[in-house]
C-alpha cells in the first residue's frame, strides 16, 4: 500500500514537470519515434520518448552536477532548433558495411539560474534516439568536473528486463574485475536487486510487453570521459551511473572531466515494437567520427590460438608451430600467441617462430598484459603496455618482426583513467600498423569507427568459460541466444569459440563436455561478429571434425556487408542473416527445451536456393530451393546453417 501511493505521488510530480514548462519535440524521419523535452520552471529538466504513440520513456530527468553548478534544474530554454542530419559513411567492421543515416537534430540551448549556458542535444532517427550535454565556456573556467550525471530512464512499470550485473572492482581473478563477464537473468523484474547492488553494465534490454523493446547504451566514449552503466531500479527508474572509486586498485577518479566548450558521451536508446532494430541498429558509429586516420591497410580474417584448449603450457615453440600449421590447413590469415610467450618461447625464439608462420603465409597476434599495478596478474608480459615510452619500444619491436596486431588482457575498470589507456594503445599501434584485440575488458563505444584499428572485445562471458566451468557448458545455449540481441548489438564481440572438440581439453578423455552440436558452433560463426575470429579448433580436428565442418569454417567470412534478423527471442534462440558480397549466410540456434518449427521468410533476401546445413553432431549438407518462406526445425542445443547459391 505504502509503495502504491508513493508510486502515486511520483506520477502527480511527474504531471506537475510538464504543467507550465517550455517544451521542444522532435520526431525520426517517419515520425513514429518522438522526444519530448520539458523545461519546467520550478523542477528539473526531463523528457518522453514514445513510439507509435506508445509511452517507452516516461518522464524522466535530465541534468549534471558538476564543479561549477548544477545543471537541468529550474533552468530557462533559450531557444530550440531542429534540423535534418543525413551522412552515409562506409565502415568494414561491423555488422553492416555501407550506412544510410537519417536523422532530425534537435538542439535546445538552456541556461541554468547560475548562468552557466549549455545545449541539450537529441538525434531521432528511424528506431534510434542519440543525446549528450554540450557545456558553454563560463566566464574563465576553461574545464569542468563531472560529479554526477541525472539522466535517467524510467519504464512502464510492466517491463521486463535482460541485464547482466556490475561486480564488485577488485574481485575475480588476480583482481581483475569488473570485466564485463557475469551472467545475465532473462525477462527479470525491474524491482529486484542487482547481483552486486552496484547496477548493470551497458547494453541494457528492456521488453515493455506488447508495446515493444527498449536497448539502452552509450558511444562515444573515449579518453575525455568515463565508462558508465545504470544503477539498481528504484521506482521504475534507472540513472546514470559512474565507476566505482575501488575500480583499477583506486587509481584514477570515479569523476570524468573535460576541458570546454566540451561535450559528453552519448547516451542512446533503440526502440521497436520487434526485435528487429534491436539486432540491426547502427546508432553506436552513427552519431560518432573517426579520432585519426591511418596508412595501414588492415586485414581481417579468421585464426587459431591454442591457448584455449591447450592452455599455458602449450605457449611453447613447438605448439605454436603446430597452430601456424593449423592456420595454415584452414587457409587462416592468423594465429594468436597468448600469454607467457616472453617466458616460455622468449623474444630470440619469438622473431624464429615469426618468420616460421610468415614462411606459412600466416600472420601473428601477440598477447600482452594491460598492466600490473592495478592487478595482481603475472601473466607475461606485464608492466609494458601501460607506460608510453615502453610501450612504443615494445610496439617499434612487433612491426620490426612484422607482427599485425596485439591482444591486451585484464584492464579491470571504466575510470576516465583507463579508458583513456586503451584510445593510447590503439593510437600508439596504429603508429606501428598494429591491429588491437580488448580482453578482460569494458564494452566499445563506438571504437569501430572512431579507431581504425580496433577489432574487439571481450566484454562478455566467453568461450574461456566454457573450458573453466562445467556449468557453463551447460548453459552455452542459453547464453548464446543472448548475445545477438544484446552484447553484439553494439559492438564486436571477441568470444573466441566454435569448438569442435566435444571434451574441451587438448586430450578427448577429459574436460568439460560440450552440451551443444557441432551445427550449433558452427552457427555462432554468423550469430557472433567480430571482424577477427580466433577459433576453438584444435590441430587434431583437421582428422576427427566432420569434412562439411572443415569446408564451412574455411568458407565463412568474418566481416559483413548486410545483416538482418530474421526470428528469435533473447535466451531461447536466434536466427540470423549476414550478408559477405552476393552469398547470404543463415546461422540459427535454440536453447529451448522443445522442438522449434520456424518458418523463415528469406525469399524476401532475394535467395532462391540454399545449402542447408543441419544434423546435430552427424551434419550433413543438402541443397533446397527457396519459394516463399522456409520451413526449418531447431531441436534444443542444436543449430542450423543456410548458405545461398
Amino acid at each position: 500500500m505504502k509503495k502504491m501511493y508513493i508510486l502515486s505521488l511520483i506520477g502527480c510530480f511527474m504531471s506537475l514537470l510538464s504543467a507550465n514548462a517550455q517544451d521542444a519535440v522532435v520526431s525520426g524521419p517517419d515520425g513514429r519515434l518522438k522526444v519530448e523535452v520539458y523545461v519546467p520552471e520550478k523542477a528539473e529538466v526531463n523528457y518522453t520518448v514514445t513510439y507509435d504513440g506508445k509511452t517507452m520513456v516516461d518522464h524522466s530527468a535530465l541534468g549534471l552536477i558538476t564543479n561549477i553548478g548544477r545543471y537541468g534544474k529550474r533552468d530557462k530554454l533559450l531557444k530550440y532548433d531542429v534540423e535534418e542530419v543525413e551522412e552515409t559513411y562506409t565502415l568494414n567492421r561491423i555488422k553492416t558495411s555501407l550506412v544510410n543515416y537519417k536523422a532530425n537534430r534537435l538542439v535546445c540551448d538552456l541556461q541554468t539560474p547560475d548562468g552557466l549556458k549549455y545545449s541539450l542535444e537529441f538525434q531521432v532517427s528511424q528506431n534510434d534516439v542519440a543525446f549528450r550535454y554540450v557545456l558553454q565556456k563560463h566566464g574563465e573556467t576553461g574545464s569542468v568536473r563531472v560529479m554526477k550525471e541525472q539522466t535517467a530512464f524510467h519504464f512502464p512499470s510492466h517491463t521486463t528486463t535482460f541485464l547482466t550485473p556490475q561486480s564488485d572492482a577488485m574481485i575475480g581473478w588476480k583482481r581483475t574485475k569488473p570485466s564485463y563477464e557475469e551472467y545475465y537473468k532473462a525477462d527479470a523484474p525491474m524491482n529486484i536487486r542487482s547481483e552486486y547492488g552496484h547496477g548493470y553494465t551497458f547494453p541494457c534490454l528492456f521488453h515493455l510487453g506488447n508495446d515493444g523493446w527498449v536497448l539502452v547504451s552509450e558511444t562515444g566514449v573515449g579518453s575525455r570521459y568515463c565508462g558508465s552503466r545504470l544503477s539498481d531500479c528504484q521506482f521504475d527508474t534507472y540513472t546514470i551511473e559512474y565507476p566505482m572509486a575501488e575500480e583499477n586498485n583506486g587509481n584514477g577518479t570515479s569523476e570524468p572531466a573535460f576541458s570546454l566548450p566540451g561535450a559528453t558521451p552519448w547516451r542512446t536508446l533503440t526502440i521497436g515494437s520487434t526485435l528487429k532494430p534491436i539486432v540491426e541498429t547502427t546508432v553506436a558509429w552513427d552519431v560518432v567520427k573517426p579520432l585519426y586516420e591511418t596508412t595501414t591497410n588492415y586485414q581481417f580474417g579468421k585464426g587459431t590460438w591454442s591457448w584455449i584448449l591447450w592452455q599455458d603450457s602449450s605457449v611453447c615453440y613447438e605448439d605454436q608451430v603446430k597452430f601456424i600449421d593449423l592456420s595454415a590447413a584452414m587457409g587462416y590469415k592468423y594465429v594468436l600467441i597468448d600469454n607467457l610467450w616472453d617466458t616460455q618461447i622468449g623474444r630470440d625464439k619469438m622473431k624464429e617462430l615469426i618468420d616460421y608462420a610468415h614462411s606459412r603465409k600466416v600472420d601473428v597476434f601477440v598477447w600482452y598484459s594491460s598492466s600490473g599495478y592495478w592487478n595482481d596478474i603475472v601473466q607475461g608480459p606485464t608492466n609494458l603496455m601501460d607506460n608510453s615510452i615502453i610501450r612504443k619500444k615494445e610496439m617499434r619491436w612487433l612491426q620490426s618482426l612484422g607482427v599485425k596486431g596485439i591482444k591486451v588482457d585484464f584492464f579491470g575498470g571504466d575510470k576516465q583513467e583507463t579508458i583513456r589507456l586503451y584510445e593510447q594503445i590503439l593510437s600508439d599501434a596504429d603508429d606501428h600498423g598494429l591491429m588491437v584485440i580488448f580482453h578482460g575488458c569494458t564494452i566499445p563505444r563506438g571504437w569501430e569507427r572512431m579507431y581504425p584499428n580496433y577489432v574487439g572485445s571481450e566484454a562478455v562471458r566467453a568461450s574461456e568459460n566454457l573450458v573453466f566451468n562445467q556449468s557453463d557448458c551447460d548453459q552455452e545455449s542459453f547464453n548464446a541466444c543472448l548475445h545477438p540481441f544484446i552484447r553484439n548489438t553494439l559492438g564486436s564481440m571477441e568470444f573466441g569459440g566454435c569448438f569442435m572438440n566435444h571434451r574441451l581439453s587438448k586430450k578427448q578423455n577429459r574436460g568439460n563436455i560440450r552440451r551443444t552440436t557441432d551445427v550449433f558452433q558452427l552457427a555462432t560463426a554468423i550469430l557472433f561478429q567480430n571482424p577477427i575470429q580466433n577459433f576453438a579448433l584444435a590441430p587434431n580436428n583437421l582428422e576427427d571434425a566432420p569434412s562439411v565442418c572443415l569446408d564451412f569454417l574455411k568458407q565463412v567470412p568474418t566481416t559483413w556487408d548486410e545483416t538482418r534478423f530474421l526470428d528469435g527471442y533473447p535466451g531461447q534462440y536466434a536466427v540470423l542473416a549476414r550478408r559477405s558480397g552476393n552469398i547470404w549466410y543463415i546461422g540459427g540456434i535454440s536453447a529451448s527445451q522443445e522442438v522449434l518449427h520456424l518458418k523463415l521468410d528469406i525469399a524476401s533476401l532475394g535467395i532462391q536456393q540454399v545449402q542447408v546445413i543441419e544434423g546435430g553432431d552427424t551434419p550433413k549438407s543438402r541443397s533446397q530451393k527457396v519459394k516463399g518462406q522456409l520451413a526449418v526445425t531447431l531441436n534444443p542445443n542444436d543449430g542450423l546453417v543456410l548458405i545461398s547459391e
